[in-house]
């Protein structure tokens, strides 16, 4: 298990009970167990305290947890079928994004994720999830395919935000950016999204302009990073708790204002603690949300799509 650093007193009573059992398999005739059961409880009291009222920048520390289930957890565990789909038929394929056609429960649908990578080479390879135009342009490649055979469009949102670097933004990237968040808004099929970890800037919004927005309990969505709002604001990135607490990112305060739908709740500890939990989870929650977009034409779907977000602000002022 990898603590966190507000984790640390649950890490010191969850270590004690690991070494009173090792003691006790290294030394049979000793009893520990009473001692490591009490210790047990201890720390599931404390990790019921701890995440019951986390702050937004915790939020933000537990969202950007590297045992998180990634994008590509997701795919593998929900859905069958699965035929990844490369390259923007332009420059290049962008790994940071993935996608393809796959089924999820016999429905078959078009899904699309960014991935940040579970390992040194893996997020070297993924960019640590953020794109760059030839990513977006991929992702528009492939809405235009679901519609083109009227497959809903499931995007799963992890990202720290698009790709700035130089190449990126020679080629094109604010520019494919609006070009994918535009597609979103057209495309005549149900798009449903979910941010699973980090819903970061423009890189975010690119693939969850969605008829349904879902975010998992502890996962953020926010126009930047609490680092960078604080560097601009403060020109100090240490104020980063101050950025968050104001940002109003989490999923309980976006769902207040009206920025998304739905949260799906995450087993005790984050979904770091029980991965399999969490995805389940989010499977169920798309499967519902899905069912909710049976029989609805093109055109219906169009016209709510975009009276959802010319009323987002609306409702975002009153709250």
């Amino acid at each position: 298990m990898n603590y966190l650093e507000f984790e640390k007193p649950l890490a010191e009573i969850e270590g004690k009970a690991a070494e009173l059992r090792a003691m006790a398999r290294n030394t049979p005739e000793m009893d520990v167990e009473k001692e490591a059961e009490a210790l047990d409880k201890k720390a599931e009291q404390l990790l019921t305290d701890l995440y019951k009222n986390l702050t937004p920048w915790r939020k933000c520390q537990v969202a950007r947890h590297q045992d998180r289930p990634h994008c590509k957890d997701y795919i593998d565990a929900l859905f069958t079928e699965f035929t990844p789909l490369a390259g923007d038929r332009n420059f290049a394929d962008d790994h940071a994004i993935m996608g393809g056609l796959a089924r999820l429960n016999d429905r078959a649908v078009v899904v699309i994720g960014q991935e940040k990578g579970s390992d040194t080479k893996s997020r070297i390879e993924r960019n640590f999830g953020m794109a760059r135009p030839e990513g977006y342009r991929k992702a528009i490649r492939l809405m235009d395919l679901a519609a083109r055979f009227k497959l809903p469009v499931i995007t799963l949102v992890d990202t720290p935000g698009a790709y700035p670097g130089k190449g990126a933004e020679e080629r094109g990237q604010a520019e494919a950016i609006a070009r994918s968040t535009e597609k979103c808004l057209q495309v005549g099929v149900p798009v449903i999204s979910v941010v699973i970890g980090e819903g970061g800037s423009g890189g975010a919004v690119a693939l969850a302009t969605a008829d349904k927005i879902l975010m998992l309990e502890h996962s953020v969505y926010s126009v930047i990073t609490p680092e960078g709002c604080a560097s601009i604001l403060w020109k100090d990135a240490e104020k980063m708790r101050e950025a968050a607490e104001a940002m109003r990112l989490t999923a309980q305060d976006l769902l207040k204002l009206g920025v998304v739908d739905q949260i799906i709740a995450e087993p005790r500890g984050g979904a770091q603690r029980d991965r399999k939990a969490a995805i389940e989870a989010v499977g169920k929650a798309l499967d519902a949300t899905l069912a909710k977009f049976d029989g609805k034409s093109a055109e219906k779907l169009i016209a709510a799509r975009r009276k959802k977000f010319l009323d987002m602000g609306r409702k975002g002022l009153a709250a």
